[in-house]
């Protein structure tokens, strides 16, 4: 498995991780062999957040008798973004987890609260040793110039954001800000959340294409494209073992600069958008 660095503090984290968004609605037998196998696979980064319902207590079990071995990542809603209930949410998180500690702590999304109050309470977990980085989601560019501005530089670890081949919009100003402050890009449902390119339709033949070309599946190609610079870590879901390890050979999947060039023409970035879009 292909390695990256995840934030300042540019800790080792394989490229290909694992989601766990809608995981509990698979069955949970099938669910948990199929993190445990990503785990073996090299799929060391579990994300998961409060939101997920039975995620975390599913995560926990999967990662039982390894937790060295995982990066592990969770999330806080924005109604528990005031400092005092983002103590208490973590703490929530640690005991469905079963650990004294998470990897990295992120803010979902942005809400009401203060920037500034979510921050004060994300330094002092990490004071206290409860997490040792944190980060964000779904910010764009002026929310991160605002919470660097806060936090200063070197804070803030990763801004997770929707990226998948036809959802290119942060390739305009998002991942080449986090690039110039060092933090890390982590892509959620990189897979466009179920609706991944057809085969019969014209830019899903180019992907299938180049996939046979690399001896590789439509989804590790995919995969491989949306990692291609040192930056940009993807977090696919996989509710099966099969899937699974089909992630995560995607992470020593490398495509030529003329078969990269092909997918981005076949998917091509578009126009800016108003707002940076989320699910």
């Amino acid at each position: 498995m292909r390695q990256s660095t995840f934030g300042p503090d540019r800790r080792p984290v394989p490229v290909i991780g694992q989601g766990t968004w809608r995981l509990d609605d698979d069955a949970r037998a099938m669910a948990l062999e199929a993190l445990r196998a990503g785990l073996d696979a090299g799929m060391t980064h579990v994300d998961t957040a409060e939101m997920y319902g039975e995620a975390e207590p599913l995560a926990a079990e999967a990662i039982a008798g390894r937790r060295d071995d995982v990066f592990l990542v969770s999330k806080v809603l924005p109604q528990n973004a005031a400092r005092a209930r983002v103590l208490d949410a973590c703490e929530r998180s640690l005991r469905r987890l079963k650990t004294d500690r998470l990897d990295c702590y992120l803010l979902h999304w942005r809400g009401a609260t203060p920037l500034e109050d979510t921050i004060d309470a994300f330094e002092t977990l990490k004071r206290q040793g409860k997490i040792l980085s944190w980060g964000v989601s779904n910010f764009d560019v002026d929310d991160l110039e605002e919470a660097l501005g806060i936090a200063g530089a070197g804070a803030i670890a990763c801004n997770q954001v929707l990226y998948h081949l036809e959802e290119r919009a942060i390739e305009h100003a998002v991942i080449p800000w986090c690039e110039a402050h060092d933090v890390t890009v982590v892509a959620y449902s990189p897979f466009g959340s179920g609706a991944f390119p057809d085969p019969r339709s014209k830019s899903g033949a180019v992907l299938a294409e180049v996939a046979a070309e690399a001896g590789a599946s439509p989804r590790q190609t995919a995969l491989a494209a949306l990692t291609r610079r040192p930056s940009v870590l993807a977090i696919p879901k996989a509710g099966r073992k099969a899937h699974a390890l089909d992630n995560a050979a995607a992470g020593d999947l490398e495509l030529t600069d003329e078969q990269l060039a092909r997918i981005d023409a076949a998917f091509p970035r578009g126009p800016k958008p108003r707002h940076l879009p989320m699910i």
